[in-house]
């Protein structure tokens, strides 16, 4: 765990060895989502970029964002040594997205983070005031299954099995913020991810 102020609790970056078995091909999870191309997208709780860089080259600019300035300037440098320059990166609070982003987005994604952060409305409700209307907010977690039956190259991993949320758990915590549940997308061997859409301000 890390010892930063704020940080979500059973959400440090895992060793990459185990992180790349697990998503030998990120691209695909993202496609997978329907993400697409002209859009603007956050990484919110990023870590040393996995995502972000898969993300930058399918679409047009993303914002990069997390508590860690270790793992944030991992991500930068993954970046620049692809050459590519339609990131931003960012050291902040999740809880304080509407402030660490200029406008609005189409997309924001947290992965593998949700799980972990105590108070999931109100990191919800933050993301829902940075959404465009029918922007998308996309929670990928582990399925709710024993920690013992997640194997990853012959050793358990992921969070404790008290942690683990069900699709259901993770639309209650969401729904309340005006982020209207559209579909989940199963990820294995041991993800799920719960897709939200903002609705229209009336």
């Amino acid at each position: 765990m890390s010892a930063l102020e704020g940080f979500f609790p059973a959400t440090s970056m895992p060793d990459p060895d185990w992180w790349h078995a697990l998503w030998p091909r990120p691209v695909e999870v993202l496609e997978r989502l329907g993400i697409e191309p002209d859009a603007e997208v956050v990484d919110l709780c990023c870590g040393d970029g996995f995502f972000t860089i898969p993300l930058a080259r399918m679409v047009r600019h993303v914002a990069a964002i997390d508590l860690d300035p270790a793992m944030l300037a991992l991500a930068r440098d993954r970046a620049f040594a692809e050459g590519l320059t339609n990131c931003t990166f960012t050291v902040g609070d999740a809880y304080d997205l509407a402030n660490l982003v200029p406008g609005h987005v189409d997309w924001v994604l947290i992965a593998n983070t949700f799980h972990g952060v105590p108070d999931k409305t109100r990191l919800a409700g933050a993301v829902a005031a940075v959404l465009e209307p029918g922007g998308r907010f996309v929670v990928i977690n582990w399925h709710r299954r024993p920690r013992e039956q997640t194997v990853i190259l012959g050793q358990p991993r992921g969070p404790k099995t008290e942690l683990r949320m069900t699709p259901e758990e993770v639309t209650a915590a969401v729904g309340s913020a005006g982020l209207r549940p559209l579909l989940v997308i199963d990820l294995p061997p041991y993800h799920y991810a719960s897709v939200f859409e903002r609705l229209p301000q009336r």
